[in-house]
């Protein structure tokens, strides 16, 4: 389960309730964390996760220009080192940032991104954790599956890997024939959800339903995934609608 479905309980609320609700394998939220930390400590998250018997597999960092040259860049390195440190000692093995960019984006900056995206990966590698980037419709650098492969393979680093989020795939600009581009094992994580029919330009966040509410072709994508042999566990994220199962591919 993706704290952003449970955002509103904040960080402690969502790991009771999905507890209660039987939920083993969970992902955490960079800002949900901040809240908890605010009056306690890592070790204490760490006590309250292993008390609720949840298992963290990947946390997210939502950090703006981290894999691509820029203004904001030094600053999301620095948070990307803090959050590293953070999830390693709580015993994550996964961590991902999406693309988050919203300015002009020009072929020099994407010359630029393999390197960008290499020292990301670098960082990562000194705390042992495996980084991934989720590509975002709305990134005006990153947004779609073939252009994240393209990048990371570029960069060519051993600990970067691609993730896939459904919503982000199907109302993007993506197309189901690019999930062909995986190579058998290459997926490291992915965010299984619905989406609304309705006109993507006018397709946001709040358009995410619970799996089978909606137009994605949900069985094709998973059976897709798992012909590349992805064998992990998709991470429930359904923003407006609590969706308490994380659900195996296989």
């Amino acid at each position: 389960m993706h704290q952003n479905t449970s955002r509103a309980a904040g960080f402690r609320g969502s790991l009771e309730g999905w507890s209660r609700a039987g939920i083993e394998y969970v992902e955490l939220n960079d800002t949900a964390l901040d809240g908890f930390l605010e009056n306690d400590t890592l070790t204490g998250a760490s006590n309250l996760l292993n008390d609720l018997g949840l298992t963290p597999v990947c946390a997210a960092a939502a950090l703006p220009d981290l894999w691509i040259p820029g203004p904001a860049r030094e600053t999301s390195l620095e948070a990307w080192r803090m959050r590293c440190d953070q999830f390693a000692n709580l015993g994550l093995e996964k961590i991902y940032s999406p693309a988050v960019t919203n300015r002009p984006v020009t072929l020099e900056d994407y010359a630029a991104t393999p390197e960008a995206i290499r020292e990301v990966a670098e960082i990562s590698s000194e705390y042992d954790l495996t980084c991934m980037i989720e590509f975002l419709r709305t990134s005006t650098h990153l947004a779609t599956l073939p252009t994240a492969l393209t990048m990371i393979r570029a960069a060519d680093h051993p600990n970067i890997r691609p993730m896939i989020d459904f919503f982000h795939f199907w109302s993007g600009l993506s197309k189901f024939d690019d999930l062909n581009m995986l190579e058998p094992g290459e997926l490291a994580h992915c965010h299984f959800q619905d989406l609304l029919d309705a006109p993507r330009e006018l397709t946001d966040n709040s358009y995410r339903v619970i799996p089978g509410d909606g137009i994605a072709p949900l069985i094709a994508i998973i059976r897709m995934l798992a012909e590349k042999e992805y064998n992990g566990r998709s991470q429930s994220n359904c923003s407006d609608k609590n969706l308490l199962t994380a659900i195996p591919l296989k």
